[in-house]
């Protein structure tokens, strides 16, 4: 699972999660926010999906990282949201896994995941549906106009 850092270039899910640390470790008092969010668009032929990474100092900036991947295949709106969803889910609990195994720092970060769905357009139908897979797997869900890990960061990278 390789992800871009716009500062540090092409890096791997480990690589990912040391930077992190760096991070946190730089300011080891503040307040921290893992925050994951993807986004998708669908082509011709195919799907591009983006998954979006960041670590938020709250106050203070972050960092972030994705991941883009193409798909060749065909699913409706909803199937992608779904899609989008668990690829979200993957990541944080890879990410949430490393942190409760390798730091002390798992109670102290809160962790959010941005979903591409809001109260306006087609994707208001399922917004319970998508929320309760992320609360169900113990996350914090967001919707638009909150989630921009989805719909800012993540759309960002699909075009």
């Amino acid at each position: 699972m390789n992800f871009i850092s716009p500062s540090d270039g092409e890096l791997d899910i480990h690589e990912v999660f040391e930077t992190i640390l760096k991070y946190i470790n730089m300011e080891p008092g503040g307040k921290y926010r893992l925050i994951i969010g993807s986004d998708s668009q669908a082509r011709q032929e195919d799907i591009v999906f983006v998954t979006a990474i960041i670590i938020y100092r709250i106050g203070r900036g972050g960092r972030f990282f994705y991941r883009k991947e193409i798909e060749h295949i065909t699913l409706s709106m909803k199937q992608r949201i779904f899609y989008e969803v668990s690829r979200s889910l993957e990541v944080a609990s890879f990410l949430t896994g490393l942190f409760a195994s390798e730091t002390n720092l798992m109670e102290d970060l809160e962790v959010e995941i941005h979903l591409d769905v809001g109260e306006k357009g087609p994707t208001k139908a399922i917004i319970k549906e998508v929320v309760g897979m992320v609360v169900g797997s113990g996350y914090e869900a967001h919707i638009k106009p909150e989630a921009y890990a989805a719909f800012t960061v993540a759309d960002k990278f699909t075009k």
